[in-house]
């Protein structure tokens, strides 16, 4: 009896263990070679058009999450039709006739803003991107309770010195909204600047708390565009302004070595949060995250 409880114990421990590693996944290759990797990096900081999806990526059942590994440093979301994983399989571009089989698709247009949650520095008075950079690396980590990716941005001219800045962005199997991190790995304090952009009619909703928007965003690579809600929360105790420069609401921190936000989205083809009134009620219904 001992032995049999003993293995039912081993069982349950090790499906739990499993649970996150099956709901989270990354993704980080070179087009040529199609090979899976952990890490790589670059001098010139920019490998937009040598990586798959153009950075490294992450997911979880609802969304997918790529950085774009060049001067923009910014976030882009993977929408997806119904939950479940789909990075390894499809490569944040499915086919038409994958879409209109169920196969999610990129609705979200990044252009040159920081997209949703991206970061870039503040100098008191304009944005400063990572670039040039002495060396930027990309890694992804794929846990059992989680999994993220990362963009070290080194030596960064900013204010005149010399500043080493990682974003990382972790994914999880239980809940729609990643956390984004950023970190002066090399001790200096700054001014960072994150936020969301919008386009042209798009209903916005900004609060204490979180900004959110919904909207047809002018993408032209979905099969059929579809409207999409996006939203960053944060601490406002973390931002001491929000500057609105017509295409993106940023968000300018306080001096300091790191700040944390949360990103999240949805979109009208998910049978949940389809329509901006229900992501609104979920963003307020949100359990305590900062």
């Amino acid at each position: 009896m001992i032995k049999k409880q003993i293995a039912l114990l081993i069982l349950i421990l090790l499906t739990l263990a499993g649970f996150g590693q099956d709901r989270t996944d990354v993704s980080l290759y070179l087009k040529k070679k199609g090979e899976q990797l952990d890490s790589i990096s670059s001098t010139s900081g920019n490998l937009f058009h040598k990586l798959g999806h153009h950075g490294p990526a992450v997911e979880n059942p609802w969304l997918g999450f790529r950085f774009y590994f060049d001067k923009r440093t910014s976030i882009d979301i993977y929408s997806k039709a119904a939950p479940g994983l789909e990075l390894k399989k499809h490569l944040w571009y499915p086919a038409r006739k994958e879409q209109s089989k169920g196969a999610g698709a990129d609705y979200y247009k990044v252009g040159k803003t920081v997209g949703l949650g991206g970061v870039r520095l503040w100098d008191g008075e304009k944005l400063i991107p990572l670039h040039p950079v002495s060396r930027r690396t990309a890694r992804v980590f794929h846990r059992s309770d989680s999994s993220y990716m990362e963009l070290y941005s080194e030596g960064v001219d900013y204010l005149d010195q010399k500043v080493n800045i990682l974003i990382r962005l972790t994914v999880f199997p239980d809940r729609r909204e990643a956390r984004v991190d950023a970190f002066s790995l090399s001790g200096q304090k700054v001014q960072f600047a994150t936020g969301i952009n919008y386009f042209k009619d798009f209903k916005i909703i900004r609060k204490e708390g979180y900004i959110a928007t919904w909207g047809l965003h002018p993408e032209d690579v979905a099969a059929t565009p579809s409207r999409i809600s996006a939203a960053i929360i944060f601490s406002s105790n973390t931002f001491e302004k929000q500057v609105d420069d017509g295409k993106q609401f940023l968000l300018i921190s306080k001096t300091g070595t790191n700040i944390s936000t949360w990103i999240t989205s949805s979109n009208a083809r998910e049978k949940e949060n389809s329509s901006f009134e229900d992501f609104i009620s979920y963003l307020e219904n949100i359990d305590e995250i900062q």
